[in-house]
């Protein structure tokens, strides 16, 4: 059987705008990963004991940030090696990575253990990458940062919620 080759029409207009968005924004993500291969990739350590890993952040004064990942997530290597391994390495922030779908046990806020899959699911979790911001208690002082962004804004967004949960903690 000969396959059919069907004649494409040549796009213009709003197409052909839509169509040149699409190849920058794949140009830029690519550019992006080439920097990103060129150095050492940022990692997050897996939470163990939210409670333990909270109460430390606490002691040095700021939120602890879990983000909730999902393996082979490309957004989500990208938030967590341009953005999260950073602020972690560089400004001492406490974050952590949850993984979606992983039955690697760890203990909630109260010392419950369950698997991060489950953890997750309690938490009404659909989209990977979320950020989730916590103060005292367990409680979420700032907005969750949920999905990829394009890369101008997502630092913006970030920035912003972590100064929201940091005045939370003040007050």
């Amino acid at each position: 059987m000969t396959p059919t080759l069907i004649p494409m029409t040549p796009l213009t207009g709003a197409g052909q705008l839509l169509l040149s968005r699409r190849r920058f924004i794949l140009a830029g993500g690519a550019a992006c990963a080439f920097g990103v291969a060129n150095a050492a990739p940022a990692s997050l350590p897996t939470a163990v004991s939210l409670a333990d890993e909270l109460a430390q952040a606490l002691k040095k004064g700021g939120p602890l940030l879990v983000m909730v990942s999902l393996e082979g997530c490309p957004f989500c290597k990208v938030a967590r090696e341009n953005y999260l391994g950073p602020l972690r390495e560089q400004q001492g922030l406490a974050v952590v990575q949850v993984d979606m779908r992983s039955n690697r046990m760890l203990k909630d806020f109260k010392g419950a253990s369950l698997t991060q899959d489950e953890l997750v699911r309690s938490w009404r979790i659909k989209v990977a990458p979320t950020v989730l911001f916590f103060g005292r208690g367990g409680v979420e002082v700032a907005e969750r940062l949920v999905g990829g962004y394009i890369p101008d804004f997502y630092g913006a967004y970030l920035d912003e919620r972590l100064r929201l949960a940091r005045a939370a903690l003040r007050s």
